[in-house]
């Protein structure tokens, strides 16, 4: 028979971060289905910079070396900017996105534990607003074998218009754009599957998969990832059930773009995110309302990055706000 006291064993940084690691590998594993060797590229190369930025900075700023870079938190950020750019961005790219997140989103705040943005988001806002043709420049599924994707990533030549495709939400934004385009009519096009862009479709569910994983071994609670995708679902179901021509279902907004990285991986962050129960649902719920506004109206056809920093902004608010009374103590 099981007696009491129970007591639960210390959780690390380093433990947390090598189950978000884990909870990725199904993700990484569908993208390279998908796209090809790119995608793992684009990882090492994040992973690289990262780790040479941090040691750097831990060094410039007399940290343990050893203590900081072992405790994983550099390399999850890492592995979301790979996963986030295009398979066959140049490699510049992605190694100055990764080295301005590690530096100037982390550690210029304080470091781990300081920062009041998420570092990956801030690294892939960063490059969209300044690289934004290079960060659309996605090939289709199958299309390149791995030389000519480690030409394009280590070569000069990006004549790659005839080799890269929208993804679904630019598609469908696009689309909508021409003469008497409806939802229904631009959803029947090569791009677009069951419920979300073709083949994109398997990379939710990969990331729906890791998340659950998370959810099980409690490194994330259910508050950020139900309200996120609740609010965005009913938001685009609303919309949807009102002009069906206009606006897409709440499955399509759901299962494409980084709707479900956001929910499991993104928002979730310990640091940059709301802490307090009743402040996990409010800010994720702005999140998906934003997400929804970007997406319909706004430049960018996915809205997951600019929302999260949007909302970071608001977490010292809510956290505020949303503080449950001191036990014994009546609240004010």
């Amino acid at each position: 028979m099981i007696n009491s006291p129970f007591l639960r064993r210390p959780t690390s940084v380093r433990r947390v971060m090598g189950e978000v690691l884990l909870a990725l590998l199904p993700a990484l594993a569908v993208y390279v289905w998908l796209f090809g060797i790119g995608v793992l590229v684009q990882v090492l190369i994040a992973s690289t910079a990262a780790l040479v930025a941090e040691w750097v900075m831990l060094t410039i700023l007399g940290k343990p070396r050893a203590l900081f870079l072992g405790d994983l938190s550099a390399l999850v950020s890492a592995v979301l900017i790979g996963l986030a750019f295009p398979p066959i961005a140049p490699w510049w790219l992605v190694f100055t996105a990764t080295v301005l997140a590690i530096v100037i989103a982390k550690h210029l705040y304080g470091g781990l534990g300081q920062n009041p943005f998420n570092p990956a988001m801030v690294a892939y806002a960063l490059m969209i607003v300044s690289f934004p043709a290079l960060m659309s420049q996605w090939p289709g599924s199958g299309q390149l074998d791995a030389a000519t994707q480690l030409g394009l990533i280590f070569g000069s030549d990006r004549v790659v218009d005839a080799i890269t495709s929208a993804t679904p939400l630019d598609a469908l934004r696009t689309g909508l754009h021409g003469a008497g385009a409806s939802v229904a009519s631009v959803l029947k096009g090569h791009a677009f599957g069951v419920l979300g862009g073709r083949g994109w479709e398997w990379i939710s569910l990969a990331y729906l998969a890791g998340g659950l994983y998370l959810l099980a071994r409690r490194i994330i609670t259910w508050h950020i990832p139900v309200a996120f995708l609740g609010v965005l679902a009913a938001i685009s179901a609303i919309a949807w059930l009102a002009n069906p021509q206009s606006f897409a279902t709440p499955w399509f907004h759901v299962a494409s773009g980084g709707a479900l990285l956001g929910a499991f991986f993104i928002l979730t962050d310990p640091v940059s995110g709301a802490t307090t129960p009743r402040g996990k649902l409010l800010f994720a719920a702005g999140a998906a309302l934003m997400t929804w506004i970007i997406r319909t109206w706004g430049a960018y056809p996915d809205g997951v990055a600019f929302a999260t920093l949007l909302m970071n902004l608001c977490v010292p608010l809510i956290d505020m706000k949303t503080q449950p009374p001191v036990f014994g103590h009546k609240k004010s």
